[in-house]
């Protein structure tokens, strides 16, 4: 295979691992995002920092996160950042900047969150600060990531399973 084929085949291997229904159109016709950056972000680990510590996996329960939405009384959280809007590398002092905007538009919104960090394993792309924004609906997070300037968040409903959502 090669080209789109390739990323589209690759895409559908991390999505049957992930048991995440992925379709070859969907990928293609309904996203402005590149396949290999939708694989980078299903491979990202996401982990959060605080007093529950654990790494949110695309597909996979988290028995941590289930028993973090119990210790605060949610069903819902987001991982987010304002990193790098749509992919591109900002300086890292640029990044602060909107990370600390994000914070607050999180705490005017009355939510709060936990902070952690969305990393590649090994594409060599910096680690993103993040937060995990608890009791989230899935509609103000995925307003947050536009307003950010994000290809996409990872959504975590009830089931307590981090879901890859795609917002171009």
């Amino acid at each position: 295979m090669c080209g789109a084929a390739a990323g589209v085949a690759s895409l559908r291997q991390a999505a049957s691992r992930t048991g995440i229904p992925c379709t070859e159109r969907f990928l293609l016709s309904h996203s402005a995002i590149s396949p290999e950056t939708i694989q980078a972000y299903l491979e990202t680990h996401y982990r959060l920092f605080g007093p529950m510590p654990t790494t949110l996996t695309i597909g996979e329960h988290n028995p941590v996160l289930a028993e973090l939405y119990r210790a605060q009384h949610v069903s819902t959280g987001a991982f987010i950042t304002a990193c790098n809007p749509l992919s591109q590398s900002l300086e890292p002092s640029a990044n602060a900047r909107r990370q600390a905007a994000l914070a607050r538009d999180i705490a005017q919104r009355g939510a709060t969150y936990i902070e952690g960090i969305g990393e590649h394993p090994s594409n060599g792309w910096p680690g993103e600060p993040s937060f995990l924004v608890l009791g989230v609906s899935l509609d103000d997070a995925r307003a947050l990531g536009v307003a950010y300037g994000q290809n996409a968040i990872v959504w975590c409903g009830a089931d307590a399973v981090a879901q890859l959502v795609l917002l171009r």
